[in-house]
């Protein structure tokens, strides 16, 4: 078990498996295909992530260092929360962006299906946890991975 400590952006609690991103998370391109044609498993669209190519996002504890791509990131966060297809949290090794924060932001205030937001965990934090860790996020900020 190892443990992490990041900045709160939306707090709260989850326990969720890890999926991890190690090259930038196109929010509109992972999630165009699960808001616009049903995809209930919320299967990641964006065939420039090998990462998570068609893995599904519902429900997992979203590792990633950054978001990148369109404006529209934090209205596509706040939609996935409001529709219910949301990740159970995102952890971010860097800062997080204006953008996404936005979009988190907005899903806390404005849904009942707000996810804990959690960044600047660090590089160490990306380059430790792998796929199916189970992750857990206290209130704090602390992020808590079980092999």
């Amino acid at each position: 078990m190892k443990e992490f400590k990041g900045r709160v952006v939306c707090p709260g609690t989850a326990s969720a498996p890890a999926l991890v991103s190690h090259g930038g998370f196109n929010t509109l391109a992972s999630f165009q295909s699960a808001l616009m044609f049903g995809d209930k498993k919320v299967k990641c669209g964006d065939q420039n992530n090998s990462d998570i190519y068609k893995k599904p996002m519902f429900n997992t504890a979203l590792c990633l260092p950054e978001t990148i791509g369109s404006t529209t990131g934090g209205m596509i966060l706040y939609t996935a929360a409001a529709l219910g297809k949301a990740p159970a949290c995102m952890l971010f090794s860097k800062p997080i962006d204006s953008l996404a924060a936005s979009g988190a932001i907005l899903a806390a205030n404005w849904t009942d299906n707000a996810m804990p937001v959690i960044d600047s965990l660090g590089e160490e934090f990306l380059n430790y946890v792998k796929d199916g860790m189970t992750i857990n996020v206290s209130e704090d900020g602390t992020i808590t991975i079980e092999e």
